[in-house]
């Protein structure tokens, strides 16, 4: 390859020609786009959603439609800054930038699917301390690379089936032994019941990611090489507004059914941090999650859904410290031991992509520079 490139010019080649063959193909810089950072961002950010959602458990909350629908209520938020984005981008005509009925109907079940996992998320997180509920719901990357290989074709390298394991590995480590993980004093049936409806809920959620990036890919009217370039961020606040709306529409129907409406005025009496807090608990848990949440949709959108599986991983560590700062929840010898696994495995798979790419990036720069040297070779006499 090097001794093609250095090649000198025949008298008949042109000057353009003979600086297309000296010059190699400068290696792509894989740098993630603004939107995926910013998607990145906002899942940080709204790490404070599982922490509030505990706080109101363990301060006397018990409604766990009401706790689902915190996940899930914070969409309004988006609809002015939909609206202001269809504003401004009303000249390539608004009708365009809405999503496709089809799309809109797919997102509606996938919101109503992710309702659900959001309610036995709650069963879970009632039932677990944050930091082992945190540890469990680390399963849920594993899940996203098994459904993103059956539905998506993902294709697993040495690595990420190393990350999938390991990502196992470790929460399943706080289910070995009779008291591995379980809080004192809490019975061994409501530990295990929450441990099982905890990865249940990774779970489904895990099959919702994939599902999701199949209907943006089937349903949404980028097609061709546009399909490869993200959507505009209005299309992604208008899906996770059209799943929060369908989630929400379950979650309400399930408090009216369990009489959660009557009872909220009592059970923000009795709350362990006053009437206020307790109101001010449930809004900034649903504003924290519709951060989380408008995040994971844009990774979906503008990258993939494994990688929104392996930011909600990143989680993980965030959960702990903030458990243990403000929870003062135990950080015991099972829950190093998941954690330290967990992290290995996030670690490997991240260090599986970059190897992945530098070798695609390779192999793509010898593909440009043969057909070069082919171009130059036919127009020479």
């Amino acid at each position: 390859m090097q001794e093609t490139s250095t090649k000198a010019p025949t008298p008949s080649t042109s000057p353009a020609r003979a600086s297309a063959a000296t010059a190699s193909p400068a290696p792509a810089r894989n740098r993630p786009s603004f939107l995926v950072i910013f998607s990145a961002c906002l899942v940080l950010i709204g790490a404070g959603g599982p922490l509030l959602l505990r706080v109101y458990f363990v301060h006397g909350g018990q409604r766990l439609f009401l706790s689902a629908m915190l996940q899930i209520s914070g969409w309004p938020l988006l609809l002015p800054v939909i609206c202001a984005s269809l504003f401004r981008s009303r000249k390539h005509g608004v009708a365009n930038l809405l999503l496709p009925p089809r799309l809109a109907a797919a997102g509606a079940g996938l919101g109503m699917l992710y309702a659900i996992s959001c309610f036995i998320y709650a069963l879970g997180s009632q039932a677990l301390p944050l930091s082992s509920s945190s540890l469990l719901q680390a399963t849920q990357l594993a899940f996203t690379a098994v459904f993103a290989f059956i539905f998506v074709g993902l294709r697993f390298t040495p690595f990420s089936a190393n990350a999938v394991v390991l990502l196992t590995i470790g929460p399943a480590v706080l289910g070995v032994g009779p008291g591995a993980g379980k809080p004192a004093g809490e019975a061994s049936k409501t530990y295990w019941t929450g441990f099982f409806e905890s990865i249940a809920a990774a779970a489904l959620a895990g099959l919702v990611l994939p599902l999701v990036e199949v209907a943006m890919a089937r349903y949404g009217r980028r097609t061709g090489p546009a399909a490869r370039v993200p959507p505009p961020y209005a299309t992604v606040m208008q899906m996770q507004a059209v799943m929060g709306a369908a989630g929400t529409v379950v979650c309400l129907l399930g408090m009216a059914i369990k009489s959660d409406f009557q009872a909220l005025p009592s059970e923000a009496a009795t709350f362990g941090l006053g009437k206020t807090n307790y109101y001010l608990v449930l809004i900034w848990d649903a504003v924290a999650w519709q951060l989380l949440n408008i995040g994971i949709m844009g990774l979906i959108t503008c990258a993939s859904s494994l990688l929104a599986g392996i930011m909600i991983a990143v989680l993980l560590p965030l959960s702990e410290i903030l458990a243990v700062i403000f929870l003062h929840e135990k950080f015991d010898g099972p829950k190093g031991i998941a954690l330290v696994l967990s992290l290995w495995g996030f670690a490997s798979y991240l260090y599986g992509e970059r190897v992945q790419k530098k070798k695609l990036e390779a192999h793509k720069n010898e593909q440009q520079l043969a057909v070069k040297t082919g171009d130059l070779e036919s127009a020479a006499p």
